[in-house]
């Protein structure tokens, strides 16, 4: 089925009147080809060298934040919601069918959509889009992405989609191979029967697109402050064979799973790079560092500020401890 190809960040232009230099969310066309990430960096603030409008974006440091923009505007407030720019939505209780559509995405994600990606330029990170999860694009202004039952295969300005069913037909649609070892890491779910159908619920795939959103928006805002401070914040990317957002600077990673093993719920991470006698307490409380588990989040007043405050004080005691342990 064909429908409209995506212009994130020309959609939020149009939105807006023209009057600002948006910066969202979510990865926008032309593929980038710039030798290191291949992909374009959506919510970063500085202004574009030829653009004069004052900058519209996620994180504190825009000149104009959507939320203040939205305050009011019965039109802009719900759109600008559903994109989580701001104001954001209220994360709900994870469905009943959580777990086994989770794990079904990630098998897409690394058995389908990132290997699309790595074929064209060797990368395999991948982003929070609208609804779901997906590829920055690629090659020919290519992008895979998922949008809660559906996948869709946008290329230049075409686009066209299909219902999730099985691995391979999800395969044959994005035009990849599927093998055992995709090249996307080495801790990946089992690839299974690929013409099995894939448990995916659709009350579950919804909210999943929700917590990639609120992750994104989280992590954003958070690596915004790292850079202010003078500590340089990789990407945020989602990681297919975990299937979490994260980012990284020196000392420490910082993320958003969706759950695992470790932890069947969502929850907010901080991971040291040095976790030997990391100390016992009331943070530190993961093999790997610290999380924040999802039902903390559910009966926080503010959702993002609790999970921002976490994050900070994680970094404060990560990066004390790298300046105390060589």
């Amino acid at each position: 089925m064909n429908v409209a190809a995506r212009n994130a960040r020309e959609e939020a232009d149009r939105r807006l009147g023209r009057r600002y230099s948006v910066r969202i969310l979510e990865p926008s066309p032309p593929a980038v080809d710039d030798g290191e990430f291949y992909a374009d960096d959506p919510a970063v603030t500085s202004p574009d060298s030829d653009d004069m409008r004052p900058v519209i974006g996620p994180t504190v440091n825009a000149n104009v934040s959507w939320l203040a923009l939205s305050d009011g505007e019965p039109l802009l407030g719900p759109w600008a919601a559903a994109r989580w720019l701001g104001p954001w939505p209220r994360l709900e209780p994870v469905p009943e069918e959580w777990a086994d559509t989770r794990e079904a995405m990630r098998r897409l994600a690394c058995y389908v959509l990132s290997p699309a990606r790595r074929s064209a330029n060797g990368k395999i990170g991948l982003r929070y889009t609208y609804g779901g999860f997906g590829t920055p694009f690629f090659g020919a202004d290519e992008q895979l992405r998922v949008e809660g039952l559906r996948l869709i295969r946008q290329r230049d300005e075409s686009a066209e989609l299909v219902p999730i069913t099985s691995l391979a037909e999800a395969a044959t649609f994005a035009g990849v191979s599927l093998s055992e070892d995709p090249g996307v890491g080495s801790d990946l779910p089992a690839l299974g029967d690929p013409d099995a159908l894939l448990p995916i619920d659709p009350a579950a795939a919804k909210h999943l697109g929700d917590w990639f959103g609120f992750s994104a928006s989280v992590l954003e805002a958070f690596r915004a402050e790292l850079n202010a401070a003078g500590r340089d914040c990789g990407r945020v990317q989602l990681w297919p064979e975990h299937f979490d957002l994260g980012c990284s600077t020196e000392g420490a990673n910082f993320g958003c799973s969706p759950g695992d093993s470790y932890l069947a719920e969502p929850y907010v991470y901080v991971g040291p790079w040095n976790t030997e006698g990391l100390p016992e307490g009331d943070f530190w409380t993961a093999p790997f560092g610290a999380v924040l588990p999802y039902k903390e989040l559910l009966v926080a007043s503010d959702q993002r500020d609790t999970a921002l405050e976490f994050l900070r004080r994680g970094a404060g005691l990560a990066f004390q401890r790298a300046g105390e342990v060589p």
